[in-house]
């Protein structure tokens, strides 16, 4: 038995290719890249997971059904003694794959961002009949772990409203998922048509206030849990009960660049599993050990992981220890890896009484 090591998972993007229209994805309507990983190498990096200390091996895509080796890998996986666990939005589920699944005992986050109409304006006609089937299936098998939403704008239409978001923690209450995961849209790209996408400043403090206020609601059944690192100061307004325990404990909506890592298709090793705009080694000629331990000793990422230098409005802000925004976004917004997050509505104190510094 390994020891444990700094990450419980890693997950791996096993292919670029998708065939869907999801508006927030990079891969959508992507091919797979050219030098995606064969199958040999696919296998040693799951060795390589298991001496890393992982005890589970995610794997997400694109669009997972679409590689053709991946219920081979996935049954290596397992018999390597990790668990595991896939996210779909359930197209492309056939029977030969959810009885592979069942096999393995894997664990699923299925992807739905609202109700059927919103959710197909986001994602392509028929999302939502087929994530609602596969949610109906593996919640029989005991399987379902969480549905994820992630906040976004297509168009006129947005899911930032609480029918849809009550739409989907419905479901997850009724079919016995764990969690929901709300997601915020991470940007991938400083392109325009990526980042028109993304919610709005006030889109956001609206979906963080009433997510605050649905939490208690749920009371668990389902557990919400919001990847906006912003969320935490909201939380910390408002009051939230034994904040400190929630925050070091079970908030896990803040910014981990250059604290984890995932390894793309190709092999390569990145420190946030949207931002492919930097590289941190390739699991093919390197042990994710010493990947890990170059990350942590390296001084770009151990600046940018010190909150002490972000820049602008996060820069002064008094709540930047508990967010600090989102590094993936800052880069793709301002062309800073340590600029300020734009997303955030929150004027800090420094601001507002023209105390800081010229941004």
């Amino acid at each position: 038995m390994k020891n444990k090591g700094p990450l419980f998972i890693v997950p791996w993007r096993c292919t670029f290719a998708c065939g869907s229209t999801c508006v927030h994805c990079t891969s959508a309507e992507k091919l797979a890249a050219p030098d995606e990983m064969e199958t040999d190498d696919a296998k040693k990096m799951v060795d390589k997971i298991v001496d890393f200390g992982a005890t589970f091996f995610g794997i997400t895509g694109g669009q997972p059904f679409l590689r053709k080796d991946l219920f081979e890998v996935l049954d290596y996986a397992t018999e390597k003694g990790l668990n595991t666990s896939i996210i779909t939005d359930g197209r492309l589920l056939n029977e030969e794959a959810f009885k592979k699944i069942v096999k393995n005992q894997t664990k699923i986050s299925v992807s739905i961002d609202g109700a059927e109409k919103t959710n197909d304006a986001i994602r392509g006609k028929g999302a939502y009949k087929s994530a609602v089937l596969a949610i109906e299936r593996f919640s029989k098998e005991k399987l379902l772990n969480c549905l994820v939403y992630t906040f976004a704008n297509a168009g006129q239409t947005t899911n930032a409203n609480e029918d849809d978001m009550r739409t989907v923690l419905d479901l997850a209450k009724k079919y016995d998922a764990r969690w929901v995961v709300f997601h915020g849209m991470i940007p991938y790209s400083s392109d325009p048509s990526c980042l028109k996408a993304d919610l709005t400043p006030a889109q956001y403090e609206w979906v963080c206030n009433k997510l605050y206020e649905l939490t208690p609601e749920y009371n668990g059944k389902p557990c919400i849990n919001v990847y906006i690192p912003f969320y935490a100061r909201v939380a910390k307004q408002r009051g939230m009960p034994d904040f400190d325990n929630w925050y070091n404990n079970f908030f896990l909506g803040r910014c981990f660049f250059g604290r984890f890592m995932s390894v793309a298709e190709n092999g390569e090793v990145i420190p946030c599993s949207y931002n492919d705009a930097y590289r941190a080694g390739n699991v093919k000629n390197k042990s994710l050990g010493q990947i890990w331990k170059e990350m942590q000793s390296s001084k770009f990422f151990s600046k940018a992981k010190n909150k002490a230098n972000i820049k602008g409005k996060c820069g002064v802000c008094e709540y930047k220890d508990l967010c600090g925004g989102c590094r993936s976004a800052a880069l793709f917004y301002t062309g800073d890896i340590l600029g300020s997050d734009p997303r955030c509505a929150y004027i800090p104190a420094a601001l507002s009484k023209n105390k800081s510094p010229s941004l």
